[in-house]
């Protein structure tokens, strides 16, 4: 596949993530397997570095609409959010001692995961409970922050999902709030990531400009759509990416 076929095949992946991740978070599943499949001639920690950079521009622009639309809890958030940078920076120092192969079929197995959650779990963020914020609640956000944060730092893929389920189940979030929390979160831990990579060499500029436009373009279309209509149809959309990245992987692994 010549350069400019890879760009579009990026292109459309990108827009796909940032359309699913300013929804319902795990736009990074769709992304960076995209990523790591057109890019094999780097290293891990470049395709990382330059993923981050692409979902970070997502994430700004989908943030811009989501707090003015949404009554964010702030003392729980900025907690939270201040933890998972600090992890995050620390998980992104440990991409470079991680093998190749084994990120792969941990991406493989983590989108066979998602696919089976995601199926089963029909009503995720749609449950309208009492949001708690007292000192409890706020510690918990500092240990989930830093847990998630380590995570997206030395991976990635799935952390807005997960946080997204924290929100929900821990702290009585309904979907909007918690996917415009998770977001705010991500925010922290990609900058952070950025820290790191950046000064390292680890991002593809020209590449990583391209995919961070047109994963804000589909960040955009998820906020819209997730304000307007819900989680159902992102849902049913993920899905099908899901499989499609699923069978593509798995092909690329285990046929002969």
């Amino acid at each position: 596949m010549d350069f400019e076929n890879i760009l579009i095949l990026l292109g459309f992946f990108a827009f796909c993530g940032g359309l699913i991740d300013a929804a319902v978070g795990g736009g990074g599943l769709v992304q960076l397997p995209a990523l790591i499949h057109s890019l094999p001639q780097y290293s891990l920690a470049t395709v990382f570095g330059t993923n981050k950079l692409a979902v970070l521009a997502g994430t700004l622009s989908s943030i811009s609409t989501y707090v003015k639309k949404i009554k964010i809890v702030w003392v729980l958030i900025l907690p939270t959010m201040v933890s998972a940078f600090i992890f995050a920076f620390l998980g992104a120092m440990s991409v470079s001692i991680i093998p190749k192969e084994f990120m792969q079929y941990a991406v493989f197995f983590l989108l066979i995961l998602m696919a089976i959650y995601t199926f089963i779990k029909k009503d995720l963020g749609t449950i309208h409970t009492h949001i708690q914020a007292g000192k409890k609640e706020i510690l918990l956000g500092i240990f989930f922050g830093a847990l998630i944060g380590f995570y997206d730092g030395v991976f990635g893929p799935g952390s807005g999902s997960f946080l997204l389920f924290l929100f929900v189940k821990c702290f009585g979030f309904d979907f909007l709030n918690a996917s415009a929390s998770a977001k705010l979160v991500n925010l922290g831990t990609f900058s952070a990531a950025l820290l790191f990579f950046i000064p390292s060499g680890h991002v593809l500029w020209s590449i990583g400009a391209i995919v961070a436009i047109c994963n804000m373009i589909g960040s955009i279309f998820g906020t819209f759509l997730a304000l307007r209509y819900g989680s159902n149809f992102i849902r049913i959309f993920f899905l099908i990416l899901l499989v499609f990245l699923i069978g593509r992987m798995g092909l690329s692994l285990f046929s002969p």
